[in-house]
């Protein structure tokens, strides 16, 4: 059984009331540890330790901030495969994915703001004939939360801590209750990269105890938050009368549009991927196909075919594609969806099904399923899965298939796969999301900015954007 700690002020410690949770493996179904479910208590010492910290923190050469971040991503790398075993367990998704995407990922993105951080640059205006200069300020905000999911733990975790780091903030760090084991791992690594106590502390809890205090507590001065767009509106409503700065990633609906004149072969096997990828549970998976209809039934019979080679099983085989779902209530929630959807008349091509795997009988299996439906409209496709739930439906035109990508509450991503240039352009320029891949899906590029609109959120991480949260600007206008 392994108990994890917080991690405050540079050293583990219990927490403070001796609250703890289960700890559950999605493989087999057991219990294999115990997090704290810590409380305000436990918040105000992170935040007293975030404070002490911030006056030097906020000081350090940018040169040292970035030699830090650097060494933190050299140390992930060292450890790649005892973090990446760690996240697989705790997750249930295949080692192999867990080796090659999030943890160099996770890597990835202290390197990259660490580099990045000496190349974030501000604006300077000079007033000819006022003889007065002005000139702009990035200045750190203070003591900052990151709060992030459970489907891609260490990946989201990082992606939140590091530009906060890099820009001189102090950061009091949640990570999801369900996942917590990497969050932990990275604790261990923060001192041997000779990062100061204080900077970054790790608390663990729910979203409830924990999460709630973070958002409350009046010397948090910002909160970058990941995951749904309930708790997303709930954290809103406590924040922004506190005049907190908020970043929130919510949910998705994303559309994935096939066009006749597409490369067939590549949008085939893509859309394989950004329909089942780490079970279907990443936010930008393209969990509603559209195929032009004079393809449609090609489609449906090559991608049926495909998808029913994918072999669910334990996360740690390497021919395992599909693993444990995060959790049994996880399980049960996208259960209920494809019996909705049974309901709402749709036509259950495969999957459907929970998956037995021998010696992990308790484990949280389900293949993965593909949907026919006949309306844009239905439960099924309005409604966030984030499973390995999939569906498909024919349209006619161009602007049918548009009409039905933007009839959603939603808007983070969206698939374009065509080869018309001008149709491409037309597009992208209307749909109502925040990214559009064409011909292609997860290309990221950690320099360009990332979120959604509508329903999917507000604000933007990545690249400067995420930097330019996590500071605030200051004009000095000097006249000579």
């Amino acid at each position: 059984m392994t108990k994890i700690q917080n991690y405050i002020n540079g050293k583990f410690s219990p927490p403070i009331k001796d609250r703890w949770l289960d700890n559950y493996c999605p493989a087999n179904g057991e219990v294999y540890g115990q997090i704290p479910n810590s409380t305000q208590a436990d918040i105000d010492n992170a935040v007293k330790a975030a404070k002490t910290a911030f006056a030097s923190w906020s000081q350090t050469t940018l040169d040292e901030r970035s030699r830090i971040l650097i060494k933190i991503s050299e140390l992930i790398e060292v450890n790649l495969d005892r973090f990446a075993e760690a996240e697989s367990k705790d997750n249930g998704k295949p080692i192999s994915l867990a080796k090659t995407v999030d943890i160099p990922r996770a890597a990835s993105n202290f390197r990259f703001f660490g580099n990045a951080i000496t190349q974030f640059a501000s604006e300077s205006h000079e007033s000819v004939g006022q003889n007065a200069i002005n000139y702009t300020l990035r200045q750190p905000i203070g003591v900052v939360g990151c709060i992030s999911p459970w489907n891609l733990p260490l990946y989201l975790f990082t992606w939140k801590i590091a530009p906060a780091l890099a820009a001189g903030n102090c950061v009091i760090a949640k990570p999801s209750e369900v996942t917590p084991m990497t969050a932990y791992l990275l604790g261990e690594i923060l001192n041997e990269a000779g990062l100061p106590k204080g900077v970054l502390n790790i608390v663990h809890g729910t979203g409830t105890s924990t999460g709630k205090a973070m958002v409350e507590h009046p010397d948090i001065k910002a909160i970058s938050f990941t995951g749904g767009t309930k708790t997303g509106a709930e954290i809103a409503k406590i924040a922004a009368p506190m005049f907190k700065k908020l970043s929130l990633e919510l949910g998705g609906k994303n559309p994935n549009i096939i066009f006749a004149d597409c490369n067939y072969t590549e949008m085939l096997e893509t859309t394989v991927r950004s329909s089942f990828a780490n079970q279907g549970q990443i936010c930008l998976c393209g969990s509603r196909i559209f195929v032009e209809a004079s393809i449609y039934e090609k489609f449906k019979t090559d991608f049926i075919n495909k998808v029913k080679v994918l072999k669910v099983g334990h996360p740690s085989n390497s021919d395992t594609n599909i693993g444990a779902l995060v959790s049994k209530e996880h399980l049960e929630k996208v259960l209920d969806y494809i019996n909705i959807s049974k309901s709402e008349n749709g036509n259950i091509l495969c999957g459907g099904e929970k998956v037995t795997v021998t010696d992990y009988e308790n484990g949280y299996y389900l293949e993965p399923t593909v949907i026919e439906i006949t309306t844009n409209n239905c439960r099924i496709n309005q409604e966030e899965v984030f499973g390995p739930v999939v569906t498909i439906m024919p349209f006619k035109s161009d602007d049918e298939a548009l009409q039905m990508a933007n009839s959603v509450k939603y808007g983070l991503s969206a698939t374009l796969w065509t080869n018309d240039l001008s149709r491409t352009m037309r597009m992208t320029n209307q749909f109502e999301v925040g990214i559009v891949w064409v011909n292609t899906w997860m290309l990221r590029d950690l320099r360009t900015p990332f979120g959604g609109i509508k329903a999917s959120g507000m604000g933007r991480e990545g690249g400067f954007e995420a930097l330019r949260f996590f500071t605030e600007a200051k004009n000095v206008c000097i006249k000579y």
